[in-house]
């Protein structure tokens, strides 16, 4: 059975009167990528925070790695990686440096940490540019290299706060490459992120944080099934075969000038083979469809009131 590598209950936390969380309750299992969404400001990096000891809790409990966050804080930063919303290496220093410093804050010496950076170094392919300064770095090579400082002190448990945010399509999927192996050998990750795309692509479980409490819980799939609104685009070559789908199909939409006709639909086997049944046994002929089911942006819109594009401008601002 998998155990839990992080579990809270009652977490509390408030600044004042504001109240940043509002007591939530998570359960981690070990080995797994969990994804922590909201909108900014939900208290996605607060909850972080509190995860890694760098922010106490109010009230309630908390363990990571088997650990009580409150009271047993260096064994929990014993098993943990920490990578923040933005690379934390020093530009000063070259890739290989930047992994030495981590290796001796560590107590790794001679060969022991001479053989840690190098493993590194080449499982992010950063061997070519090691002994060039950060600060050459691009975008996508520094959060690499930030990320396999990270491991230098063989974490359990990895937080990633927003790992990829700024960086471009291609260097965002390299990390989504990285995240999957690191799962595969066992290492937990808790990912808070601003995209969706990425939670979907990642998350075994996703939970939904909104206004400092918990909205959502389940994995992708689930999630996205609390959402009705499933529908396929049948597109036609003319008018008159684009009145004719309307008359027969139930709840249909047509749209005139697209020749583009939205059915309801739950986008299974069974009700895609009777819709083209039903066109057959009027001798309609479709162009072509598309079936479109609820992602992860209509269930963000659905939990918190708005879209997951609207949350990512507000934390630009």
């Amino acid at each position: 059975m998998t155990s839990s590598a992080i579990t809270t209950s009652g977490l509390k936390k408030a600044y004042k009167d504001k109240v940043v969380l509002g007591g939530i309750d998570l359960d981690v299992r070990t080995g797994t990528i969990f994804s922590l969404l909201g909108p900014n400001g939900a208290g996605k990096t607060t909850t972080v925070n509190v995860l890694t000891t760098l922010l106490k809790m109010d009230s309630g409990t908390a363990r990571v790695a088997g650990y009580d966050v409150a009271t047993e804080t260096k064994k929990v930063r014993s098993a943990i990686g920490v990578t923040g919303q933005f690379a934390s290496v020093d530009e000063l220093l070259t890739g290989r440096e930047n992994l030495r410093l981590m290796a001796d804050l560590h107590r790794l010496k001679g060969n022991e940490g001479q053989g840690v950076v190098e493993h590194l170094l080449r499982r992010f392919d950063l061997a070519g540019s090691a002994d060039k300064r950060a600060s050459t770095y691009s975008g996508g090579m520094r959060r690499k290299l930030d990320l396999a400082m990270t491991l230098v002190g063989r974490p359990r448990i990895i937080f990633l706060d927003e790992p990829t945010t700024g960086l471009d399509p291609r260097s965002r999927r390299t990390m989504w490459t990285i995240v999957r192996e690191l799962a595969a050998d066992g290492i937990t990750i808790f990912l808070t992120t601003q995209y969706l795309e990425e939670a979907d692509q990642l998350a075994d479980r996703i939970a939904v944080l909104d206004q400092g409490k918990l909205v959502a819980e389940g994995t992708p799939g689930q999630l996205k099934r609390r959402i009705p609104g499933g529908h396929v685009h049948l597109r036609f070559a003319g008018a008159t075969q684009l009145d004719a789908a309307a008359r027969v199909l139930a709840g249909a939409t047509p749209d005139a000038e697209s020749l583009i006709l939205r059915v309801p639909s739950d986008g299974s086997n069974k009700s895609l083979r009777a819709l083209l049944d039903r066109l057959d046994e009027y001798a309609i002929e479709v162009e072509e469809f598309t079936v479109r089911m609820p992602d992860l942006d209509d269930v963000f819109l659905s939990l918190t009131g708005h879209s997951s594009t609207e949350s990512q401008t507000e934390a630009l601002r």
